[in-house]
């Protein structure tokens, strides 16, 4: 197949083993590349006794057919495994250049099997492939580590490594990439587990290779004008992924103090708006990217100061840090960023933790001598930066921490709807009750725990042109079976843009997917293929989430997020789940019982030889 490399790379850490694997036509042609081709991957491999952070658990890096051509956002690169956060199916995409520096090495992915006895590195370069000592790169940072092996192979190679979190397994620990990073789910843990303190590349220039190039060229051209002047990509080009935090305040979307207040006089202070104007220096966009999202920051005088340009927080973070404690510090929230990307601590699950704590002390329900005698009090950041700290060396609170938020509830006797976790993984920061289909994004099938983007509702409602996949514009708080309905094939569209793998700020017109699908890789391809793609890459995801042992009870969403708001644009507004549980369940044919699609539904995908 064209678009591909045709190879994988085999390390085995307990054994010391390198090999090559062709890679397997028959789940490319059926389930792409990146997280769908990972899943079938590993489907058969894993099961409910794979302990997580165990040498019998994979991790897989994988690109997609994209990757390495000109189609804007096309660099990416997933690392999947079983989670050893929520026990599901893990999952975390990264942007930068790895991914296409592995191509241009010659391969598609690496699946690590086994785990060292000591630290170790991989490096992958021209003259071979090697297993390397890292003994001397425990215990240090992301960025000192990266910096330390391109010194020992060329400034241009790229590296992908894990922090002092990952080293001690913190539960939803990163893989850094170059201040870039693959975030959820604990793939940084699965990567300690496995002593595999980093992957260095500098492979060899290769030119895209695809079933078509003149047919190629032209929809390449036609899909990096149609991102270029997007909307999308002019706000975020222009104010980062923080463009639009000020519009969320106003509709409610902003998580604030827990998820208990409604608006936030401060919200501006943290706004892009705002760090344009004070600490953006430039913008550093990733590989084939006219977006340009990501910022680099500088924090010139304070407390806060920084040593010259770093990463500046993305929106998440910016909430998870900023609104979710009332904290309107942005050179603290900067500092917060530096640190866990440094760490390597996932800014969602981590910020969430920390935000709930803060939750706890003010509400009485814990005091300093339960936590360190800290006194996080709502908008000092001084509790929330050494929290950080602790959680990545696991000292004292920070072990409690390090397991996450149901961890702290189970400690300290707190209701499950009082914390805002879903199958076991804190929900990002785009609140439900300005957005229902928000709802099902979180609380119904999300493949690997609640993820804004496994089905971004919020900013598909605003208008993003999907309307040939399916997707109806429609009013955002509708809870009845056509929101439900558009929820699941929000999470299909995804699913598809997720193995190709693109940058959900891309977001090309469904036609030029499918001419790039075609031209690309050879395969012929339609609208009608685009959402049978979706539909059964999204399924085997829900189908190894089931053989891990889900079932319809854990497809809830707590209380705490459900409560009505008291002022903004989504005051008093709240969805009724159950209406959107039962209407999902319907579209996707699950049983009421059980969570398992129909047998007919299995068919149509070419999924009914799969045993759960």
């Amino acid at each position: 197949m064209k678009g591909f490399v045709g190879k994988l790379l085999h390390v085995n850490l307990s054994t010391n083993e390198i090999s090559d694997e062709i890679l397997d036509e028959k789940i490319a042609e059926n389930f792409l590349g990146a997280a769908g081709y990972s899943c079938r991957y590993l489907y058969n491999k894993l099961n409910t006794d794979t302990n997580p952070l165990s040498p019998e658990n994979i991790l897989m890096f994988m690109t997609g057919p994209f990757c390495g051509s000109n189609i804007p956002t096309s660099g990416r690169f997933t690392v999947c495994a079983k989670s050893p956060y929520t026990g599901l199916w893990g999952e975390s995409n990264c942007g930068g250049f790895f991914g296409p520096e592995l191509k241009k090495a010659g391969y598609d992915g690496i699946v690590f099997r086994g785990a060292s006895d000591n630290p170790v590195y991989l490096e992958i370069k021209e003259g071979g492939i090697e297993i390397k000592d890292a003994t001397n790169l425990w215990g240090k940072g992301t960025l000192e580590t990266t910096e330390i092996l391109k010194n020992t192979i060329d400034n241009l190679a790229r590296v992908a490594c894990i922090g002092p979190a990952g080293e001690n397994l913190v539960k939803y620990a990163t893989i850094a990439s170059e201040e870039k990073a693959a975030g959820r789910t604990g793939m940084g843990a699965v990567m300690g587990s496995k002593k595999l303190k980093a992957i260095i590349i500098k492979g060899k220039k290769k030119n895209y290779e695809a079933a078509d190039p003149e047919g190629f060229k032209e929809i390449s051209k036609k899909t990096i004008d149609f991102v270029k002047n997007s909307f999308m990509t002019t706000m975020m080009s222009n104010l980062g992924t923080g463009g639009a935090l000020d519009m969320y305040n106003v509709q409610g979307e902003l998580p604030i103090k827990y998820w208990t207040q409604a608006q936030w006089d401060d919200s501006y202070n943290i706004s892009g708006a705002t760090a344009s104007e004070k600490i953006y220096t430039r913008s550093y966009p990733c590989f084939a990217c006219p977006i340009g999202c990501a910022k680099k920051a500088e924090v010139k005088e304070g407390v806060y100061k920084t040593n010259g340009e770093v990463e500046s927080p993305e929106y998440e973070t910016l909430a998870g840090f900023g609104s979710m404690i009332l904290n309107s510090n942005l050179e603290s929230i900067v500092h917060a960023n530096y640190l866990c990307n440094d760490l390597g601590i996932d800014t969602i699950s981590g910020s969430s933790a920390i935000a709930f704590i803060y939750y706890l002390f003010n509400k009485g329900k814990i005091n300093s001598n339960d936590i360190d005698g800290l006194s996080p009090k709502w908008g000092d950041p001084s509790s929330m930066l050494k929290l950080i700290q602790k959680i990545a060396k696991r000292e004292g609170i920070g072990d409690l921490l390090a397991e996450g938020s149901n961890a702290i509830g189970k400690k300290f006797n707190i209701s499950q709807d009082e914390i805002a976790t879903v199958y076991g993984m804190e929900v990002p920061y785009h609140d439900l009750r300005s957005c229902f289909g928000m709802a099902v994004t979180y609380g119904l099938g999300s493949p690997r725990g609640p993820c804004h983007n496994s089905s971004d509702m919020y900013n598909i409602l605003l208008g993003i042109p999907l309307q040939d996949f399916g997707i109806e514009m429609i009013d955002k708080y509708r809870d009845d079976e056509v929101m439900a309905k558009m929820g699941a094939i929000g999470q299909n569209y995804r699913a598809l843009s997720n193995s190709l793998i693109m940058c959900v700020f891309a977001n090309p017109e469904p036609q030029f997917l499918a001419k790039l699908i075609n031209t690309a890789l050879g395969i012929e391809c339609t609208i009608e293929t685009l959402k049978k793609f979706g539909e059964r890459i999204y399924m085997i995801k829900r189908l190894f989430n089931l053989k891990m042992g889900i079932t319809p009870f854990d497809d809830r969403l707590p209380k705490i997020l459900l409560e009505p708001k008291n002022s903004g644009d989504s005051a008093g507004k709240t969805p009724n789940f159950q209406s959107l549980k039962e209407g999902y369940y319907k579209f996707r044919t699950f049983d009421l019982n059980t969570g398992i699609p129909s047998d007919q539904k299995l068919k149509d995908l070419g999924l009914n030889n799969i045993k759960i």
